[in-house]
């Protein structure tokens, strides 16, 4: 039996629909411009380069209905609703024909981005991590499990804040659709049960505080809702 220093902390969850099992968090990648039009926001030329990844924490994972604090050291703090995939089988080099197979279902979630943070480091050649990977950063709804071997190619996506849609597309406006998506995140390592995958964001993200409830969904695969609540006290914001 394996002793520890201290006791390991509880493993990362996200919930599943209509089910009492919860979905082990294993690793969080995160696709970078995946829609042209969100490209096009962020200054960048929205050709179909191949895609590029960051990842989050999975203790990053939060459930639908949280309060989630202002994080600290930003004063930009964004939304950006996502398509997320999570992977129930293992696989390496998998051709895109096959990627589906490795699906485990599909759910919905947000990709809170320290804006300023992020820029700032993009400015100067460095890693997205303090713009992207900190606590509390992926609100995820209920994972839905695929059922009838239906994937989605098409659908709804959309964001609201304080009730005002500030998102709006369709899923068939992804660069990278997620079958070329997990096949060439393969390509690199070995993806295995408990990898989730935030497949992008589509136009129309913009600035949270404190008090505003953000919510959105997308067609099929149900809706999330977070409130952003006051900062952690002590924690600094950046000018």
């Amino acid at each position: 039996m394996t002793e520890y220093a201290f006791a390991p902390p509880a493993p990362a969850t996200v919930a599943i629909a209509g089910e009492t099992a919860r979905f082990p968090v294993r690793r969080i990648f995160c696709v970078g411009r995946n829609y042209a039009a969100h490209a096009r926001e962020m200054g960048k030329d929205p050709d179909r380069e191949p895609p590029f990844f960051f990842t989050k924490p999975a203790d990053a994972v939060v459930d639908s209905g949280a309060v989630i604090p202002y994080p600290p050291e930003t004063s930009n703090l964004h939304y950006e609703i996502e398509l997320i995939v999570a992977i129930g089988r293992e696989a390496f080099a998998i051709d895109r024909e096959a990627a589906l197979d490795i699906v485990f279902g599909y759910g919905v979630g947000i990709d809170l981005t320290r804006r300023d943070q992020q820029f700032a480091a993009r400015d100067k050649g460095r890693p997205w991590d303090w713009g992207k990977a900190f606590d509390q950063s992926a609100p995820i709804a209920p994972m839905h499990r695929i059922r009838d071997g239906q994937h989605p190619t098409q659908g709804r996506i959309w964001l609201s804040v304080n009730g005002q849609i500030k998102q709006d597309a369709d899923l068939t406006e992804l660069i990278w659709p997620v079958p070329d998506i997990i096949s060439i995140l393969s390509r690199s390592m070995v993806l295995k049960p408990g990898d989730l995958i935030m497949t992008g964001t589509p136009a129309g993200v913009g600035a949270i505080v404190a008090g505003d409830k953000v919510a959105g969904g997308i067609d099929g695969f149900g809706e999330i809702a977070v409130t952003i609540g006051a900062p952690v006290a002590g924690s600094s914001r950046v000018a």
